[in-house]
C-alpha cells in the first residue's frame, strides 16, 4: 500500500505565493545594491589604478548576473505540480544554484589568472588613489548589511537558493575586507598588496563557486538528507500509533523541501482501511514536522527486507480452489475467506454462514489439521461461524 499526497495541477499554493513575493523583494534589493557597488568599484578602480577594487567590482557584476538568475528561478520554481512536473518545479532552484556555482568558478578563475600574471611582473605594480580605499570601505559595509538581511529572509522562507545567494553576499563582504587591507597596504607603500588582495579575492570566489556547485549536484543526484534529519524522520514515523517498525527509509531533497519514502511495519491482522489510516497519519506527521514536499508510505505486514518473499505463492483464486479441493465435502460454502501472506506461507480465516450445522463445523475442524500436514501453501487455517464470534 503506497500513499502520496496529490494537489490540483497548475495551481499555486498561497504559502508558496507569499514565499515567491518575499523572495522577489529581497532579490530586487540585492540587484539595486549590486548595480550601485559594481559601477562605483569598476569606475573608481580603473581610474584609481586598483586591481583589487576592479576584481571586487567584477565579483559584484557576477552577483548582479546571479541575482537575475535567482529572479528567473524563483518565478518559475514557485509553481505547483502539473502533469509534466508531478513533483513541482523546485528543482529549477537547484539548477540555478548550480549555475551560480559555475559562474563563480569562471569569474574567480579569470581574476586569478590575470592577478597572478600581474604579480609576476613587478613593472606593473603602482600606487593606487586614496579614493579607492573609501569605495572599498563603502562596499564592505554594503555587502555585510546585504548579507545579514538576505540570510534573515532566506531562513524565514526556508529557501536554499536565497540562502546560497546570501552567503554569496557574505563572501563578497569577506573579499571586500581583503580589498580594504590590500589597498590600505598599497597606500602605505607596499604596492604588491593590492595585486595580492586581488589574487585572494579570486580564490575566495572560486571556493564559493565550488561549494555551491557541489551542493546543487548533490541534490540533483538525490543525495540523502543528513543523518540527524533522517533519524528525526524515523523517530516521527515510529511515534505514529499503529507503526511497529520502519525500514527502507529513503530521503532526498528538492529545493528547500524533503522527499521521503518509507516502509512501515503494522500488525498483519488489521484491515486494509486501518492500514491506510495508519499510513495517512504517518505521512501527515512527517509533512507537518519535517517540511516535506512529498512522503510515500508503504505499509508492510512484516519486514520484507528480512522476511521470506511471498511472491511464489499463488493468487487468491487459486488458494481458495486449493482449499476446496483439499477439504472436499467438509467445507460448506463460506461467506468470506480472509487470506494472510506471511513468512513465505499462507494463512486462512474461513467465515461460514450462521446456519452451518454443528456436525459440519466439527467435521471441518477435524479435516483442517489433516490438510495442514505438509501442505505446500497453508500453514494455518481457522474456521468461524458468523454470529458466533
Amino acid at each position: 500500500m503506497t500513499l502520496r499526497p496529490s494537489k490540483p495541477p497548475g495551481q499555486t499554493h498561497p504559502e508558496r505565493n507569499e514565499r515567491f513575493l518575499a523572495a522577489q523583494k529581497v532579490t530586487w534589493i540585492s540587484v539595486a545594491v549590486n548595480i550601485l557597488l559594481t559601477v562605483l568599484q569598476i569606475v573608481v578602480g580603473l581610474f584609481g589604478k586598483s586591481q583589487a577594487l576592479v576584481a571586487d567590482g567584477l565579483h559584484s557584476l557576477s552577483d548582479l548576473l546571479c541575482d537575475f538568475l535567482v529572479l528567473f528561478a524563483n518565478r518559475h520554481g514557485a509553481r505547483d505540480a502539473d502533469e509534466e512536473h508531478p513533483y513541482g518545479h523546485a528543482r529549477i532552484e537547484t539548477a540555478t544554484t548550480l549555475a551560480l556555482g559555475l559562474i563563480l568558478l569562471a569569474v574567480g578563475g579569470a581574476l586569478f589568472w590575470g592577478a597572478v600574471g600581474r604579480l609576476q611582473n613587478p613593472a606593473t605594480l603602482q600606487k593606487v588613489h586614496a579614493a579607492t580605499l573609501w569605495i572599498a570601505i563603502l562596499t564592505l559595509a554594503g555587502k555585510e548589511g546585504l548579507f545579514r538581511y538576505m540570510l534573515h529572509v532566506a531562513r524565514k522562507l526556508r529557501s536554499q537558493m536565497l540562502e546560497a545567494n546570501a552567503w554569496h553576499a557574505r563572501s563578497d563582504a569577506a573579499s571586500s575586507l581583503l580589498v580594504v587591507a590590500g589597498i590600505g597596504g598599497n597606500l602605505l607603500g607596499f604596492t604588491s598588496l593590492d595585486i595580492l588582495a586581488a589574487v585572494l579575492v579570486a580564490v575566495m570566489i572560486m571556493r564559493m563557486g565550488w561549494m555551491q556547485g557541489y551542493q546543487a549536484i548533490s541534490e540533483l543526484i538525490d543525495t540523502s538528507l543528513d543523518k540527524a534529519e533522517v533519524d528525526a524522520i524515523r523517530a516521527t514515523l515510529l511515534a505514529t500509533p499503529g507503526v511497529d517498525g520502519v525500514h527502507e527509509l529513503r530521503t532526498r531533497r528538492m529545493g528547500d523541501r524533503a522527499l521521503v519514502d518509507a516502509h512501515v511495519l503494522v500488525n498483519p491482522r488489521i484491515s486494509v482501511s486501518e492500514g491506510h489510516y495508519i499510513a495517512e497519519s504517518a505521512r501527515a506527521r512527517v509533512v507537518r514536522h519535517h517540511h516535506a514536499l512529498d512522503v510515500m508510505v508503504h505499509i508492510d505486514p512484516e519486514d520484507d527486507s528480512a522476511a521470506k518473499i511471498n511472491q511464489h505463492l499463488p493468487s487468491r483464486e487459486e488458494l481458495i480452489r486449493h482449499l476446496e479441493e483439499r477439504l472436499g465435502q467438509t467445507l460448506p460454502r463460506p461467506e468470506k475467506v480472509v487470506l494472510h501472506y506471511l513468512k513465505g506461507k499462507a494463512e486462512a480465516e474461513i467465515f461460514l454462514p450462521a446456519k452451518t450445522g454443528s456436525d459440519q463445523m466439527a467435521a471441518l475442524k477435524t479435516a483442517i489439521p489433516r490438510m495442514l500436514h505438509e501442505d505446500k501453501y497453508f500453514v494455518a487455517i481457522s474456521a468461524h461461524q458468523n454470529g458466533a464470534l
